[in-house]
């Protein structure tokens, strides 16, 4: 038997594989950046995570997962988020980068 075709084969499927795992590593690092900033802020405002969700329209258990990176936000809970906060929510996505800051607004 003639085995000279299973190693193209195998290294293809792991070639697939790693670009499979990297990114899932690229969504986690943007799940986590997004966990950090809406905590950071939060904190920094001085809220509860029940009062952050009534301000964004939200459940508790929302903004807990938002902040546990449990869960992929979409874009008009972003928006919900960022004027819960009182701030802009920029990122920005690369091809092989992405960054994520929320920028306050400034008091009136």
């Amino acid at each position: 038997m003639n085995h000279s075709r299973w190693k193209p084969a195998r290294d293809k499927a792991l070639k697939e594989r790693d670009n499979r795992s990297q990114e899932l590593d690229r969504e986690i690092s943007l799940s986590i950046a997004l966990a950090q900033v809406v905590y950071d802020r939060r904190k920094a405002l001085g809220l509860s995570q029940d009062e952050l969700a009534r301000r964004c329209g939200l459940t508790q258990a929302k903004v807990s997962r938002i902040e546990g990176s449990d869960t992929v936000p979409t874009l008009p809970l972003l928006a919900k988020l960022a004027k819960g906060l009182d701030a802009s929510l920029n990122i920005a996505i690369d091809q092989d980068d992405a960054r994520l800051t929320l920028s306050a607004h400034e008091a009136a």
